[in-house]
């Protein structure tokens, strides 16, 4: 009984030792499977569970982490932009504020004129006594508008657009108030041989855009271009500088007088078109200087002059 008794404790330490000897290369290979496991579920499909967890994980890295989005009101600057007003024409100074939900009870819109410092609108209301200024907002519109009628040379300068959050929000909007001005060139007096082309030509400077028409008058009356005379015609190009060109062939005396040219948008301006009938004006103004013809008499007494003086 003893030697079988021997015998059993013999055996189980034996089985203890090599059970004890495997089992952390069995832990190390099931590691190495459990880990090979989890780096490749990332692009094989398995059933839920730590695998699923896996499969999520590759994904997040592969796409990256969201946009955070806006969580506050900011300013649309492609909306915002600075301004050239036309002297006396309504002008609009528009400010677009995003994101602002249904904040508008607790944070304001203000426009301030920085001339002055001065208030003008928060709003929809005005603040100030010069009724010229007006804020204009439609229900549920992100523009925010500071009308400013009849506007002037003095208007022209810097006007902020104030988001009453905490710190404040300011965008910056130039307004340039322009007068366009008319030119004709060669003026004051055009002076044309009969028989040749009258070809004046009107410039219109400074305009923020291009005058809805231009009216040409000879002696204050509206030239027409259909009348029995013929051979008058107008050529208009507009863009930034617009110029309209008047053609009148065949230049006769009836043709002088004083043209003006019109433009819808400007002031007019005018020149004095004198037709020669073969004779030689006594003074006649060309480059701005006025200037007499020279005659034989009057080189025979420079020279006389000239000899005297050097006696």
């Amino acid at each position: 009984m003893a030697g079988k008794f021997f015998g059993s404790e013999v055996f189980g330490f034996l089985l203890a030792v090599v059970i004890c000897i495997s089992c952390p290369e069995y832990v190390s290979s099931a590691q190495r499977e459990i880990g090979k496991g989890v780096t490749t579920n990332a692009s094989a499909t398995s059933s839920p569970g730590s695998g699923d967890n896996a499969i999520r994980s590759g994904i997040a890295v592969a796409v990256g982490p969201r946009p955070t989005p806006r969580t506050g009101p900011y300013f649309d600057l492609a909306a915002s932009k600075n301004v050239t007003a036309l002297l006396g024409k309504t002008a609009y100074l528009n400010c677009r504020v995003k994101n602002l939900g249904n904040k508008t009870l607790n944070i304001q819109i203000s426009w301030v004129r920085h001339r002055d410092i001065h208030l003008l609108t928060v709003g929809r209301y005005t603040y100030t006594s010069d009724q010229r200024f007006r804020a204009i907002h439609l229900p549920h519109s992100e523009d925010w508008t500071l009308q400013i009628k009849y506007p002037q040379h003095r208007d022209s300068g810097i006007y902020e657009c104030q988001i009453s959050t905490t710190p404040h929000m300011s965008h910056f909007i130039h307004l340039n108030v322009v007068e366009p001005t008319t030119e004709i060139i060669g003026g004051p007096d055009l002076y044309i041989d009969r028989g040749s082309t009258i070809n004046l030509t009107c410039v219109v400077l400074y305009s923020p855009e291009p005058p809805a028409y231009i009216f040409w008058n000879h002696n204050d009356a509206i030239i027409s271009y259909d009348s029995p005379r013929g051979g008058v015609s107008v050529v208009t190009e507009k863009g930034e500088t617009t110029t309209s060109f008047l053609l009148i062939q065949q230049a006769r005396p009836s043709d002088s007088g004083t043209y003006q040219c019109n433009p819808s948008n400007a002031q007019s301006k005018s020149v004095v078109v004198h037709v020669l009938n073969g004779e030689y004006p006594a003074a006649m103004q060309r480059g701005g200087q006025a200037f007499a013809p020279t005659s034989p008499a009057h080189f025979f007494f420079l020279a006389v002059s000239l000899t005297i003086t050097l006696s």
